[in-house]
């Protein structure tokens, strides 16, 4: 089944709509795992927020006059953001963007940062999403993690959200974590029911450089991460989720029937997004940009410089193919094989069935109305499989 925003998107006449995305680089404390770009020092966000604005301003023409479907507040730690800077930042939005309608507009945010009186503030903003970085509902494992809430407050902050009208929540949660068996897993997966959680996502412990795990890892401080653990825990997921009612529309995100997330299933799709703020990321249709993961250097090149701080890159023919089996084989919908003949030729669709038969045989893909889709058994290798079918 397909969501509605998907599936209009994809008739021939179907009017274009595009994102924009938020990055609020600062939270209160940094997560063992996390190499995303952040500061913990709040000293400085104030000018962040004035930055952010000013850059919305000068990249307004960037998408060209598409439509803005949908804003995410990514990060960081976006709840960090008082009532009045997010209304600020929308309204700006709003004043020099095309929005007809704002189908989706996402928050991430923190348990602990969910009291009463936020979410209360809340409602006088256009947020109409939240996705929480709950993690685990386990102590050991956000310890662990070294988040800033405890299990308590993350049951709280759903069920506070709930009364308060904001039922339309995200959730994460990471497993692989040691220490954290199946049985604890299974739990996990459990809270999702109790709750009603209509989407999550699910990600696998991964140590990345220059984080403080890498570090206590390197170090023999911290259990190495256990691959065998995570690729059963994520299969256990995949049971549990399908019983649960959940369907899995992509590789790390999960939902009841319709309740997919729209910003990032645009990005699956291949539309275009405006990425505001440091380390951001920004796709036209024809070319890649990212702006400088720097907060000082950032600020000062857009409030004193009067720029935009970012490089960029061109893609080609090729990495647009690519791309699209890649971001296509991560989701439920799958590769469409009437795409790539009409849009890179028979050619190329003989050369791709004949790079997939051998996948098919092996039980990692399946041809299913005129589309590649991965199996089951085919997800704990999705990146290779992708490989396997580039040009």
């Amino acid at each position: 089944m397909e969501n509605n925003a998907y599936q209009d998107a994809r008739k021939e006449n179907a009017a274009p709509s595009a994102g924009i995305y938020i990055h609020i680089p600062f939270c209160k404390q940094a997560c063992v795992y996390c190499n995303f770009h952040f500061s913990t020092s709040l000293k400085y966000k104030d000018e962040m927020v004035q930055a952010i604005i000013a850059e919305l301003v000068m990249q307004k023409d960037y998408l060209r006059n598409v439509p803005i479907e949908t804003i995410y507040f990514g990060g960081g730690t976006p709840s960090l953001l008082s009532e009045y800077e997010i209304n600020t930042i929308i309204e700006t939005v709003q004043k020099n963007y095309t929005v007809n309608k704002l189908v989706e507009c996402t928050l991430e945010a923190n348990p602990d940062d969910l009291s009463r009186e936020y979410l209360r503030g809340l409602k006088s903003t256009p947020i109409n999403r939240l996705s929480i970085g709950v993690q685990s509902f386990r102590e050991e494992d956000l310890l662990y993690m070294k988040r800033a809430h405890n299990a308590q407050e993350a049951d709280y902050a759903i069920k506070a959200a709930q009364d308060h009208e904001l039922s339309n929540i995200s959730i994460d949660l990471i497993y692989g974590t040691p220490g954290l068996t199946d049985k604890d897993w299974k739990a996990n997966l459990a809270k999702l029911k109790e709750l009603a959680i209509p989407h999550f996502s699910a990600y696998a412990l991964t140590v990345e450089e220059k984080t403080e795990l890498n570090h206590l890892i390197q170090k023999k401080r911290s259990a190495p991460v256990d691959a065998e653990q995570a690729a059963g825990q994520f299969e256990l997921l995949m049971e549990y989720a399908e019983v649960m009612g959940y369907e899995h529309y992509e590789i790390s995100n999960l939902a009841l029937p319709g309740k997919y997330a729209v910003h990032n299933t645009n990005y699956w799709r291949g539309l275009p997004y405006l990425g505001i703020g440091p380390s951001a990321h920004s796709f036209s249709g024809s070319a890649r940009k990212w702006n400088v993961a720097n907060n000082a250097l950032y600020t000062k090149s857009i409030l004193i410089d009067k720029k935009v701080p970012f490089k960029e890159e061109v893609l080609t023919e090729v990495q647009f193919m690519n791309e699209y089996i890649m971001t296509s084989l991560r989701t439920m919908w799958g590769c469409d094989l009437e795409k790539i003949e009409k849009d890179w030729g028979s050619d190329v669709l003989k050369e791709l069935m004949k790079k997939a038969e051998r996948l098919i045989d092996k039980g990692m893909l399946e041809l299913k109305e005129k589309k590649l889709i991965i199996t089951n058994k085919g997800k704990l290798f999705t990146d290779r499989i992708a490989g396997d079918l580039f040009f």
